[in-house]
């Protein structure tokens, strides 16, 4: 059978041959159909006693993934710098393990509801269908427990640091709920999926924050950045598992907003996130102390370094705790904390001088 053409004005062509009299030929099948990718099929779910067992539970509430809880310690440094009392940052001290420990418990009841209503979606991932909840070992009731009684644990902490963190710690758990729940569930809905788990980093820098300065709130630039700063690593985190998978079909069975993405539209909002959170990074940085200017080359590299290794294939950036293995890129982290740290203390008199001359050297 023939292959059926239209013809068009030559200023519709768009890559046919041209014919004798100049006209452009449009071939309706010019582009051929993408051919399908190998169908991932669900695995299916295991035998109904294999659900008694307790190690499932304890391994979707996720304790390996309790290390990102380490982002409220800057908020908790900030808070002492700015303590006038020594003495005070002393006594203040042991409650930061009492708030590390109801953060620890309000996140993995965060990750219990997210794996058991991502089930039917990881069955068509090539690694998370063999997750706890996706291979069947898991029962709802249990689940549901175990999501009350973490939550309530961790609440009952958050309780005794004192109000202002109990109410922020609500506000990890609204924000889990909205992110995996129907018919919020904004994990599903393209760029308000990144949006709305990020928020979770200033909500952890509000937790740190809180344990020192219950009564205050921190900068509005500093939580923009951690917002942002999230953004761009989930919107990296995004295109790895994109990449990884490779076909947007069998990725949008996996995960809804994935089939409105392209590798181009990731990375592109991973790098607007990524000047969103350097500006207001540099607002704060200028505004409350000079010297942190000096860190601002070393934190454009950790943006750089981490989308670097975003675009590997099977990239550790699809799973987090992974990064542990990127030893060097973890230590130069850590050394950026350090010098942080430093420069808390360390004064830089050139530093405001150059800042306080015009372009004709006079004040």
């Amino acid at each position: 059978m023939s292959t059926p053409v239209q013809h068009v004005p030559s200023h519709h062509f768009r890559g046919a041959e041209r014919g004798p009299d100049g006209s452009g030929v449009l071939v309706t099948d010019f582009y051929p159909p993408p051919v399908a990718a190998e169908p991932v099929e669900p695995c299916a779910p295991a035998p109904a006693q294999a659900a008694c067992g307790w190690i499932p539970y304890v391994q979707i509430a996720r304790p390996d993934h309790w290390f990102k809880n380490v982002l409220m310690l800057p908020g908790t440094m900030v808070a002492i710098v700015l303590l006038p009392s020594f003495s005070a940052t002393l006594r203040l001290l042991p409650w930061v393990g009492v708030a590390f420990a109801a953060a620890c418990l309000a996140a993995s009841a965060n990750y219990v509801i997210n794996e058991y209503l991502d089930a039917e979606f990881d069955r068509h991932h090539p690694t998370k269908r063999t997750r706890p909840c996706a291979a069947g070992l898991i029962r709802g009731q249990y689940v549901v427990l175990e999501y009350g009684a973490l939550a309530s644990l961790g609440l009952g902490l958050a309780a005794l640091v004192g109000l202002q963190f109990l109410l922020v710690t609500v506000g990890l758990l609204v924000m889990g709920l909205v992110y995996n729940v129907r018919p919020a569930r904004t994990k599903d809905r393209p760029y308000l999926d990144v949006l709305s788990e990020s928020v979770n980093n200033p909500l952890r820098f509000l937790l740190g924050w809180s344990v020192v300065l219950g009564n205050q709130l921190p900068p509005s630039s500093i939580l923009i950045t951690y917002w942002m700063g999230g953004a761009f690593l989930m919107g990296i985190k995004r295109y790895a598992e994109y990449r990884s998978i490779g076909d947007c079909r069998v990725a949008g069975r996996y995960r809804r907003s994935l089939q409105f993405y392209s590798e181009k539209s990731l990375l592109l909002s991973s790098f607007f996130y990524a000047l969103v959170s350097s500006f207001f990074l540099g607002i704060f940085l200028i505004k409350y102390r000079i010297e942190f200017l000096l860190t601002a080359p070393a934190f454009a590299l950790l943006f750089t370094w981490y989308l670097g290794i975003g675009m590997r294939e099977e990239s550790p950036a699809q799973a987090p705790e992974r990064l542990f293995r990127e030893w060097r890129f973890a230590a130069f982290a850590v050394a950026l904390v350090v010098l942080v740290g430093v420069l808390f203390y360390l004064d830089v008199p050139w530093l405001t001088w150059l800042l306080e001359r015009n372009v004709y050297g006079a004040p």
